[in-house]
């Protein structure tokens, strides 16, 4: 039976502190949520069976968006729907609002937060549906056989692993060249967010750097790309709800019809969100104009490798580029 929920002891904390203790104490019998959108999911299903389940979504030092001078500080229980409605982020980042108003649908948005978005596991329907494929400790990719169906899946860095990462934030993030602090024990660790996303190279258990004990609680953006042309496009089967078929999220700036500088990055081809280095080094430094178009659709899917029903995702990600490029016209 998958329709109901395994007991478990529900924990509000007061404190980051008293939420890292609570971690500590049930290690990897411990589960941390603040909207749960991703958690109840594996919960119901019973995949996952914690014994203590810890709600941080409470804790006001881990909500709000404040402007710190040189860096924008978001709270990691921030709501997706605080993210896209906020006006400091709406003129500084309209590239993170655009990709949060594209995150699921409305009522998922008020109650999902961006630390929950960026940390989720991959949707890979063999992986969620109990297959004991390589990412659950088994022996085969389930996703990647003669006869697997696996349009959503990657065109890169499969070792092992197919899976794509499903945050629709996590693109912009990288592009912004954000950075995630994270606690544990009490300490304090920064990391840049396109490390903070890990492949099946690194670990094919997890998607994140995030381990058991830690506890992400702040991102900060750096005001570099504030007034910089912004660009997100998302791909999806349905506008709500479905995650990203590809997406693609670029920042860049203008200097005598010129890009003096540009990060691009995309979602939904590989386990982390894929900086588009090629396309970057193309745009730098030319005239912004239709060859520069033509040049970014045909180089933006260099070295991709499809899977059995996925070939398409290599001219969606051209023309992609291409449309991202375009804007800045």
């Amino acid at each position: 039976m998958t329709d109901y929920m395994h007991s478990f002891d529900l924990f509000e904390p007061a404190s980051v502190e008293e939420a890292a203790q609570l971690a500590d104490k049930y290690g990897k019998d411990g589960w941390i949520i603040a909207g749960g959108k991703d958690s109840f999911d594996w919960f119901k299903d019973r995949h996952k069976r914690p014994q203590a389940v810890i709600n941080i979504a409470g804790l006001k030092q881990l909500h709000g968006v404040k402007d710190n001078g040189d860096h924008v500080a978001i709270g990691a229980v921030t709501t997706l729907t605080e993210i896209e409605d906020n006006k400091l982020l709406q003129k500084n980042f309209p590239l993170l609002t655009a990709a949060a108003a594209k995150v699921a649908s409305p009522q998922i948005r008020n109650a999902g937060t961006i630390g929950g978005n960026v940390s989720q596991d991959t949707r890979c329907s063999y992986y969620r549906d109990g297959f004991p494929c390589y990412r659950a400790g088994g022996n085969t990719c389930y996703a990647n056989t003669p006869t697997a169906m696996n349009r959503e899946h990657a065109l890169y860095d499969a070792i092992r692993c197919v899976a794509v990462t499903p945050s629709d934030t996590g693109p912009a993030l990288v592009a912004l060249e954000a950075e995630m602090i994270i606690s544990r024990k009490g300490k304090i660790r920064t990391v840049p967010a396109e490390k903070f996303f890990i492949g099946p190279a690194v670990d094919i258990t997890r998607m994140t750097v995030l381990e058991k004990g830690d506890i992400l609680t702040e991102i900060r953006i750096p005001k570099k790309w504030s007034g910089a042309k912004h660009y997100f496009e998302k791909i999806a089967d349905r506008q709500t709800w479905d995650f990203a078929l590809v997406s693609i999220a670029m920042v860049a700036k203008i200097t005598g019809g010129k890009v003096s500088d540009v990060r691009v990055a995309c979602g939904g081809v590989q386990c982390t969100p894929r900086r588009l280095t090629t396309v970057e080094d193309l745009m730098k430094g030319e005239n912004v104009g239709a060859e520069m178009e033509r040049l970014a659709k045909r180089v933006a899917a260099q070295g991709a490798k499809a899977l059995n029903y996925n070939h398409f995702k290599i001219p969606l990600m051209g023309n992609l580029a291409a449309r991202a490029v375009r804007s800045l016209t």
